[in-house]
């Protein structure tokens, strides 16, 4: 990655998980990271749970729309993370994968989502240090 890197999150519907994902990496990476989310069956909005976990953490995720997973986003990717998408996620010739075993956050209360966000939240900041090193202040 001689650019910015570009991460890729997939889940099936595109409006729980991968969108948290991505609003926290957008959220602790600003502009050093490129970020896009996908899902092999695209929901018609984001999971209100999720919105709603997020907006308690001070991430706005409504403007985001669940979109379909493209061969091209993931050809494009240097980093795919996947959530629970199965045989649907494309594999690429050296690109570098991640399997995030996390529950689903459909048709759960936003009291059964934070713990999920939380455990994003966690791996994002492990993600971030690995993509974009800290350099001394």
């Amino acid at each position: 990655m001689t650019t910015k890197p570009t991460v890729l999150f997939v889940c099936v519907h595109n409006a729980g998980r991968s969108q948290m994902a991505a609003g926290w990496l957008r959220h602790l990476a600003g502009d050093k990271v490129e970020v896009r989310s996908a899902g092999s069956e695209p929901a018609d909005q984001i999971n209100p749970a999720a919105v709603e976990a997020m907006k308690e953490a001070g991430i706005d995720i409504t403007g985001q729309i669940p979109a379909k997973l493209t061969w091209d986003a993931a050809q494009e990717s240097d980093v795919i993370i996947t959530m629970g998408c199965g045989d649907a996620c494309p594999i690429f010739p050296g690109k570098r994968y991640e399997d995030w075993k996390l529950d689903d956050p459909a048709g759960k209360g936003v009291d059964s989502v934070r713990p999920i966000r939380d455990e994003i939240k966690s791996r994002i900041e492990v993600l971030l240090a690995d993509l974009i090193p800290r350099q001394a202040d």
